[in-house]
């Protein structure tokens, strides 16, 4: 037997006694605390103390606005339950940070200002690129990209066959009040058509179409094509197969949190990549109706 000791052994094995005791202590502690807190307390992150990633986590609380177009996020008319897939998108990060969410309803129109003002720190809903928007608050993303559909009344289907028979002045055009395809209405329609604005939820601005007080309806296509199938008897999307002017579609977050717009921009990367923003939204089309 040799009398030599190896002093690095002896340094490793010390160690990791040292590591095995410092794991014990770790260990009891998270026994009477959750993994996040224990976890936050051992690492530094990096994160201001003012941003809202640190401060939901904080609270265990995340603020949310939403409006109502579906399949992006509806009530069910029954229970009065919140639905669609941004909904779950939502719900899906919360899970993933460990925090509640408490919800705000608002309507597009004041959705960017509620959200500056501080009413909620994530407007959650489907809310569409618009410069003039981009300027207001921070578009994250995008988790997702729509186009624009038209849709008239079936006793006007031969009269309106493509996007561009509507490109007329005598044509009135029916659009949701803050809804972002008011304002391109002249960028794709440069004939100037007249234009009446409904308020409320986006489904509300067909209701003059079908009452025949306006010749055609501009929205999103998931959402022209979801109410034309639960209104067939009156309801005609035109060329559904040719949306126009594809945008970014996504949530929206104040200016000024870096730490908050990174994390935000890189989980819908991850949702984009798995596919998983396309199997909700069409879970929800099916759900209401559009298979």
């Amino acid at each position: 037997m040799s009398d030599v000791v190896d002093d690095g052994k002896r340094g490793f094995l010390k160690q990791a006694a040292l590591l095995g005791a410092a794991s014990s202590a770790v260990g009891s502690v998270s026994a009477a605390m959750a993994p996040n807190v224990a976890l936050g307390q051992i690492l530094d992150t990096g994160v201001r103390e003012d941003s809202v990633l640190a401060k939901c986590r904080k609270e265990g609380v995340l603020r949310v606005g939403y409006a109502q177009t579906g399949p992006w996020f509806y009530k069910d008319a029954k229970t009065g339950e919140l639905n669609g897939a941004y909904k779950d998108v939502v719900e899906g990060l919360a899970k993933e940070i460990q925090v509640k969410v408490e919800w705000k309803e608002v309507t597009f129109a004041n959705a960017t200002i509620a959200l500056r003002k501080g009413d909620f720190d994530l407007f959650g809903s489907s809310l569409t690129y618009l410069v003039s928007r981009a300027l207001a608050v921070d578009f994250v993303g995008p988790y997702y990209s729509r186009g624009t559909l038209l849709l008239c009344h079936k006793d006007n289907a031969d009269k309106f066959r493509t996007a561009a028979d509507a490109n007329k002045p005598d044509v009135t055009f029916s659009v949701t009040s803050g809804a972002s395809e008011e304002p391109r209405i002249p960028l794709l329609f440069p004939a100037k058509p007249k234009v009446i604005t409904t308020t409320g939820q986006i489904s509300l601005g067909a209701e003059p179409v079908r009452a025949k007080k306006a010749d055609v309806w501009i929205s999103g296509d998931v959402d022209v094509i979801l109410l034309a199938k639960r209104n067939e008897s009156w309801a005609h999307v035109i060329d559904p197969g040719n949306p126009l002017d594809r945008r970014p579609n996504t949530l929206a977050i104040r200016y000024g949190d870096p730490e908050w717009k990174s994390f935000l921009d890189f989980y819908g990367r991850f949702l984009t990549v798995n596919g998983e923003v396309e199997r909700l939204l069409k879970y929800h089309v099916d759900k209401l109706g559009g298979a």
